[in-house]
């Protein structure tokens, strides 16, 4: 039998570290978890540990920017996990969209609460919270201003990437959670006034509008016939309306002037605000990927709309591009022409109509202080023909609907000014999210600001705090890794062959059953970490064998002489104050004996233990064991709150740098 000890006592900063995947996630999804059942062919259950905190689940398997994976360990020794891929693989089978789908909140909806909620905006964020807050028990009001819901994942990103089935079953899941009701064609400031909402008896509102206003470029042309704007261009074509396309079409983009907004957003002083609210800066690396996808995007849909050339003009050169490499060869293998190192300086017209853009070339885009302020070579100017420009430079949230009666504070650049923690803006009860508050955001930074909304609005309306989630510890009496799984290498995600990607066809394919497992089998379960505890019903003790330092195949494991381990006097003050929490590490010696150098210590490297477990094979007295970490939500649904995890999450107090482990 497993041993669960739900009461142990774990480190918060240790515990993160060894969460690196979940932890990465916005939505907090235990992708871990969900990988190894994979691997085990337990794919019910994966799928609930994929769906169960992320209601967008099915749209983040095919177009998530995956962060997780940026944090997997396995990238550090040949390529990470292929996360995203393996999300899809499950939502495939199970998601709303699938022919087998399962529900995942069957019965955990709360007991309908006496508070009216109004979400205004139909998009990730907008979705998320309307889900949360439903389970939780409020009736919801979902106003979206365009047709469709969804927001820029239907009116933003191509069939190709994100068919419209799958969007379309996931908002019907969505609004099949509680007391939900979407109203379409309802637009801020057109329709209705943020005081209409108060009078009409809602107890709190979400704003949660997006960015669907483009950026312009200040340069001679821009008002030329045939001179588009992305945004513009990417509503169009997802909703059905005609757009007249040329056959040699320019795309400016790749974050360039994404790029000089955020970064010069960075540089500005904040301002003091009232209410506790802040006005947040822009994340580049956010701002970077939006407009890089943006970019990307058009040019595709420009190549299938009929454009026998697109070419794409940016700032960088090729090897500084913002965008991630597989972005851009995703572009070139379908055609796009990429001009890097160019900077626009005007458009060429002719009666009337744009024929080409005027470029110069880029000596450097980046000041000695790594700031965003390009210089350009004397005289090296070239013309590059098309008859159609898209700018693909960035979006901006339309604030135009807030007057100074609602009481909301804006900032110089636009943006919302909210609480970090509750997402409450300065007026009481009137809460915001995403892009109209961050800037450019990632789908599933959505998801979690929508999350965390939904929490706050609940803590505003109820006046109470959410229960802290358990830390489930299992004791592995037999834990071993899949055999030679160190060698076992990326499965490729299959993809459409480039003769049949025609029209708004899905280009990426999923996983079938056995690239998936095989792939799930790489995993290096993250969450299970030796111990050197030793049990208390054997009183079992380290006996400075050395064996789990000799068989440790990444020599992540040393044995020192005490001596050798030099502790602060702030270190020797934490453990005697929290001398309870460390029984383990420190049996029968005290805190200020440890610098008396008498005594040996185990060193370990935890970022290059692969959790084989052999060390604990190898130990003669069973002082080394293997605990597996799981967070349990303390309340149904998976409605593991952000915050708790990221503030809420104190069990024991973090050690200072030099305490033993």
């Amino acid at each position: 039998m497993l041993k669960r000890f739900l009461e142990k006592r774990v480190d918060e900063d240790w515990l993160h570290t060894n969460f690196p995947c979940m932890m990465a996630c916005p939505a907090h999804t235990n992708a871990g978890r969900y990988v190894a059942l994979i691997a085990e062919g337990r794919f019910e259950e994966a799928y609930k540990y994929a769906r169960g905190p992320n209601p967008l689940a099915s749209i983040c398997g095919r177009v998530c920017a995956h962060p997780c994976e940026t944090a997997c360990r396995r990238g550090q020794i040949d390529k990470p996990i292929s996360i995203r891929a393996l999300k899809r693989f499950l939502t495939e089978r199970y998601g709303p969209e699938s022919k087998r789908p399962i529900d995942v909140n069957a019965g955990a909806v709360k007991e309908k609460l006496p508070f009216k909620v109004a979400v205004v905006g139909g998009g990730p964020v907008g979705l998320a919270a309307a889900h949360d807050l439903a389970l939780m028990g409020y009736s919801v009001t979902i106003f979206e201003a365009a047709p469709v819901p969804g927001g820029m994942l239907y009116l933003g990103i191509p069939e190709y990437r994100l068919p419209r089935d799958v969007v379309e079953a996931q908002v019907r899941e969505i609004l099949q959670t509680g007391d939900i009701t979407l109203k379409l064609n309802h637009k801020a400031g057109r329709d209705f006034q943020i005081a209409d909402l108060r009078r009409q008896g809602f107890d709190a509102i979400l704003l949660a509008i997006g960015a669907h206003r483009s950026r312009d470029l200040t340069i001679p042309g821009v008002d030329l016939d045939g001179v588009h704007r992305g945004v513009d261009f990417l509503l169009n074509v997802n909703l059905g309306y005609k757009f007249t396309i040329g056959r040699n079409v320019l795309v400016i983009g790749g974050g360039n002037v994404a790029m000089d907004v955020a970064r010069s957003a960075a540089r500005e002083v904040l301002r003091q605000h009232t209410a506790g609210v802040e006005e947040l800066a822009p994340s580049e690396d956010n701002v970077a990927a939006v407009a890089t996808r943006e970019m990307v995007d058009i040019s595709l849909s420009a190549l299938r709309m009929g454009a026998q050339e697109v070419h794409v003009v940016c700032l960088e050169k090729r090897d500084e591009m913002p965008a991630a490499l597989e972005e851009i060869e995703e572009a070139e293998t379908e055609g796009v022409i990429l001009h890097p190192g160019f900077g626009p300086k005007r458009f060429v017209g002719k009666e009337g109509k744009v024929i080409a853009l005027e470029v110069l070339q880029t000596k450097s885009v980046f000041d000695e202080q790594k700031r965003f302020k390009p210089v350009f070579y004397d005289n090296s100017e070239t013309q590059i023909e098309c008859d159609t420009v898209i700018m693909a430079i960035g979006q901006t949230a339309n604030l135009d609907f807030l007057h100074p009666e609602d009481g909301v504070e804006v900032s110089p650049r636009g943006l919302i000014a909210v609480n970090p923690h509750s997402l409450m803006t300065s007026s009481p009860g009137i809460f915001a999210g995403g892009d109209c508050v961050f800037g450019p955001r990632l789908i599933i930074d959505s998801v979690g600001d929508g999350k965390r909304a939904a929490m706050g609005i609940d803590e505003y309306l109820r006046g109470t705090e959410h229960p802290e989630p358990i830390i489930e510890v299992t004791d592995l009496k037999r834990h071993s890794m899949p055999q030679e799984f160190m060698d076992l290498v990326r499965q490729p995600i299959p993809m459409l062959p480039l003769d049949r990607r025609t029209g708004m066809t899905e280009v990426e394919e999923c996983y079938d059953e056995v690239a998936a497992m095989a792939e799930a089998r790489r995993c290096l379960h993250c969450w299970v970490n030796t111990i050197f505890e030793g049990y208390g019903d054997d009183a079992s003790l380290c006996v400075l064998c050395g064996g789990c330092v000799d068989v440790c195949p990444e020599n992540c494991l040393e044995l020192v002489t005490l001596d050798r381990v030099a502790f602060s006097p702030e270190t020797i003050e934490h453990l005697s104050v929290n001398r309870a929490l460390y029984e383990a590490e420190l049996p029968d010696i005290s805190p200020e004996e440890l610098s008396q150098g008498v005594g040996s210590v185990m060193l370990k490297d935890e970022t290059r233990c692969i959790r084989c477990g052999l060390c604990a094979a190898r130990c003669p007295v069973n002082t080394i064991t293997m605990e597996s970490y799981n967070l349990l939500p303390a309340e149904p649904t998976g409605l593991i709150s952000v915050e708790a995890i990221d503030v809420r999450l104190r069990a024991k107090p973090a050690a200072p740098a030099g305490a033993p482990k």
